[in-house]
Parts: structure tokens; C-alpha cells; sequence
């Protein structure tokens, strides 16, 4: 784009996007080249790594697509880092060091931020999407907005506004309207799923947008994905399964299956400690090759080989009535046809609670489904035929629309950011 006027970040807990709008309302999504190809959607994650040989070793990185395939093919001392985003509202997590060199969060954020920002444009307007509901059990959003303001200020950015992720997906939608509309906005991350019910009218010349609720919860993509591993993997890997102590049968420890609800945390159990623990418990175990299969996942780290396994079925599934599942690695090996019925009842809970917050936003706008002119859908989530299903059965499906998977939010937030500009 030539003559860029404003920016909209849309940094994910799983992929970032950035979005450059100009004055005439065109807008452009920036691509990253990457070893595999350029692309639009750029991983938010990071690596730091020794370069050179002491005593002039320097600590440096690589971000993105670059990170994760260095931290996959690379045995050398490195620190993988991703889903920043879910750590922004804890006060609970505030720094890490990495060789030695203390990190605050909001530091390592401004890292990939500067990664993905165009040095010579970030002084132009800018708007970041934040989610409705920060990720965490008790999310400090006052504590995730100052830290994210101080990101990009590391980052090069001096001032930088902040609008709700669903506000940004339907924008570009409300654009496009000739008459008034109050749209549910529905904005399906990984970590969150963002609902908001908006008022769209486009007289005057001028978009007026009002958001006359928002609601959210901390289920999404992520969780689809850890309800395949639990129904179709962890059974395998000695859940359910006991070992004997002190001549008592006890069952394995919950948590080792519980690290599997997001993949990169699998590298958190590869402490001495945890790997001498669960080798104890592989001698005492009642099925010990199962637990031996456990070890192997988390001490090659094969939680992304076995996140694009379960991703590739959700995909399949969103298409077909079934799809085979396959997964060969560390001793286990996977090869069943998995129905969609299987994974709906496996995801039921989760819809349900999807429709509680549906429930909540309207609430809070007074609304009622007869009042929701449009659903606007975005986010991967939103192909699930369950979670389609459930917004058709509450609303019609006439009043469906759905935005990119991965650009809307970015998009629309580069339009706000210029519309606020002009």
C-alpha cells in the first residue's frame, strides 16, 4: 500500500495479523515471508538462542513461523516461547530470564511486536484488538491494558488505542450496510470466545457504531482441540489408567493430561524432577508402556506434531461425517475413523457454555434473538458445523454472515483506526 493513513493490530493468542487502511477505505493485510511461503495469519511465538561462541555469544531470536520451526529442528540451548497473550492479565506472571537476563512480559511482547510492525509506519494511528474477556482464572484487565500499552511502547509505538476484537471483525461487515442493523458479533479465537451486539447505522455518510453489549468466555479453538486429545490421545497415554504405592492402587496424576489443553505447555513438564517422577511412576504403573509413550511425547517435544494431527481432524470433521485420526510418534500409534457425532458429544458442554454467553450478551443489550437483524460469525470455530448449528437454530440461518477466518479483526481495526483519523 502506498499511502498507508492507520494500522490495526490484531494480536492473537495463537496468530497475529496486521491490517494497513488508506484514506479512500481500502485496506491491505500485511504477508510475512516465511521458509514455507508468505502468509497473513504469522505465528505469535517467539524464540531466543546463543549465537556465537563465548565469550562474544549474543542472545538473539526469531519470531514466527522462523520460531517454530527452529524450536522444532534445533537441539541447541533455546527458550520457545508462545500464547504470550494468555499470561497478560496475571499478576501471577510477570517476568521470565532468559540466559540470564531478566524478561518482563511486556518486553518480550514488544519483541514480536516489533517483529511484525513496519518500522517506518508506527507512527501512523494505530488500534489493537483486546479481547472482551481477558484468558486467566482471575484476569487483571486493568493490569493487561497497562501491559500491552507498555509493549508497544517498546515496541516503537508511542500511542496506540485499544477496541474490543468482535468490534473490529464486524466493522468492515458494517461498512457495507445501506440501512440501520444491531448485529451480534461473534469472534472465535484460540484462547476466547468474544460476543458482541452492535448497532450499525450508516446515515449521514458516516458509519455510527455502538456496542450495546459484549460478553466472553475462555473457550474456543483451544478447547475443541484438547477435548480431541482427551477422548482420542490421553486414554493411550495412561489416563484412567493407576499405579501401585505402598501396596494402594492410585490413579495417574491429573495433571500431566491436563497440560495437553494447550500444546506448548507440555514443554513446562520437561523439568528433571517432573521426568524423574513420571519415570518412577512408569516402573508402578498397570499399563507402564503407555506412561513410557507420555515420557517420549514430552521429552522429544511432540506437542505440535500432535496439535496439527488433531487440528487436521477438526478440520476433516467440519466437512465430512467422519475422518480418520493418525498419529505415529514416541511408541504410540493411532489410526481410527472418528465420527462427527463422537466429537459433538465430546464438545457439548462447551457449546452449551457458548450459549450461556450468547445468552449474557444479549441480556445485557436487552436484546432478544427477534431483535438481532445479523449474526456476524469469524474466527476458525465458526466452520464447526456445532457451533454453526447453534447460532441457525437460536437465529435462522438467513441471518448467518461470516468474515475471514484470521483477517477481520485486523481489518476491521485498521478501518476504525482511519475512520478515527479522518
Amino acid at each position: 500500500m502506498k499511502n498507508p493513513t492507520a494500522i490495526g493490530v490484531d494480536f492473537g493468542t495463537t496468530n497475529s495479523v496486521v491490517a494497513l487502511a488508506d484514506a479512500s477505505g481500502d485496506v491491505l493485510v500485511r504477508r510475512f515471508d516465511t521458509p514455507n511461503g508468505s502468509v497473513d495469519a504469522y505465528r505469535s511465538a517467539l524464540l531466543f538462542f546463543r549465537e556465537g561462541r563465548p565469550p562474544r555469544a549474543q542472545v538473539t531470536h526469531v519470531s514466527g513461523p522462523a520460531a517454530l520451526d527452529r524450536a522444532l529442528d534445533v537441539h541447541g540451548e533455546h527458550r520457545f516461547l508462545q500464547s504470550l497473550k494468555t499470561y497478560v492479565s496475571s499478576p501471577v506472571f510477570s517476568d521470565t530470564r532468559l540466559f540470564g537476563k531478566k524478561f518482563l512480559i511486556e518486553d518480550l511482547i514488544g519483541v514480536f511486536l516489533a517483529d511484525i510492525l513496519p518500522a517506518e509506519l508506527r507512527g501512523l494511528p494505530i488500534v489493537s484488538g483486546r479481547p472482551v474477556v481477558f484468558a486467566g482464572e482471575r484476569p487483571d484487565e486493568a493490569l493487561a491494558l497497562e501491559r500491552l500499552s507498555a509493549a508497544y511502547r517498546n515496541a516503537g509505538v508511542e500511542k496506540v488505542d485499544f477496541a474490543y476484537e468482535p468490534f473490529g471483525a464486524a466493522y468492515t461487515y458494517g461498512r457495507t450496510l445501506t440501512r440501520p442493523e444491531t448485529v451480534l458479533v461473534a469472534d472465535f479465537g484460540g484462547g476466547t470466545s468474544d460476543f458482541s451486539v452492535m448497532r450499525f447505522d450508516p446515515g449521514g455518510g458516516t458509519l455510527k457504531a455502538d456496542a450495546l453489549s459484549h460478553a466472553g468466555v475462555g473457550i474456543a479453538g483451544d478447547t475443541f482441540d484438547f477435548r480431541l486429545i482427551d477422548n482420542l490421545v490421553s486414554p493411550r497415554l495412561g489416563r484412567n489408567s493407576a499405579y501401585r504405592s505402598f501396596q494402594k492402587r492410585l490413579p495417574m496424576p491429573a495433571r500431566y493430561y491436563a497440560a495437553f489443553a494447550q500444546w506448548h505447555k507440555l514443554s513446562l513438564l520437561k523439568s528433571a524432577d517432573t521426568m524423574a517422577e513420571l519415570r518412577r511412576l512408569a516402573k508402578d504403573a498397570e499399563n507402564p508402556e503407555e506412561i513410557e509413550s507420555l515420557i517420549e511425547i514430552i521429552d522429544h517435544d511432540l506437542g505440535y506434531e500432535l496439535y496439527l494431527a488433531v487440528s487436521r481432524l477438526k478440520a476433516e470433521l467440519s466437512a465430512r461425517e467422519a475422518a480418520p485420526f493418525r498419529f505415529s510418534a514416541a511408541g504410540l500409534e493411532i489410526d481410527e475413523v472418528v465420527a462427527r457425532q463422537s466429537f459433538e458429544d465430546w464438545i457439548a458442554e462447551d457449546v452449551a457454555s457458548l450459549e450461556a454467553t450468547i445468552d449474557l450478551a444479549l441480556q445485557r443489550a436487552g436484546a432478544g434473538a427477534d431483535d438481532i437483524d445479523a449474526v456476524f460469525m469469524t474466527g476458525g470455530t465458526s466452520y464447526v458445523p456445532a457451533v454453526r448449528q447453534l447460532f441457525a437454530g437460536r437465529f435462522g440461518a438467513q441471518k448467518l454472515r461470516f468474515g475471514d477466518a484470521f483477517s477481520s479483526v485486523a481489518a476491521g481495526l485498521a478501518l476504525v483506526a482511519a475512520d478515527r483519523v479522518r
